[in-house]
């Protein structure tokens, strides 16, 4: 039995369909994120080489993405 004949198209599409879901999601968390802070996130991080800034939007992106995927999942 081949790997690809135990795949159905609807896992498959659903995989896809939820993969762009979350990381829509993700660039909406992130624009909500830098339009509530008074200072730009991209100018702190790339050019002022923020690592405490970058570290905590690293962790807001780990949780939301588990987050997010409980909710997918449930």
């Amino acid at each position: 039995m081949s790997i690809f004949a135990a795949i159905q198209i609807a896992e498959f599409v659903g995989t896809i369909f939820y993969a762009f879901l979350g990381l829509g999601l993700m660039i909406l968390f992130w624009a909500i994120i830098e339009w509530i802070t008074p200072f730009s996130l991209r100018k702190e991080i790339e050019e002022e080489h923020n690592m405490a800034i970058a570290v905590l939007m690293g962790a807001i992106f780990v949780a939301l993405s588990i987050l997010i995927s409980a909710v997918i999942l449930s």
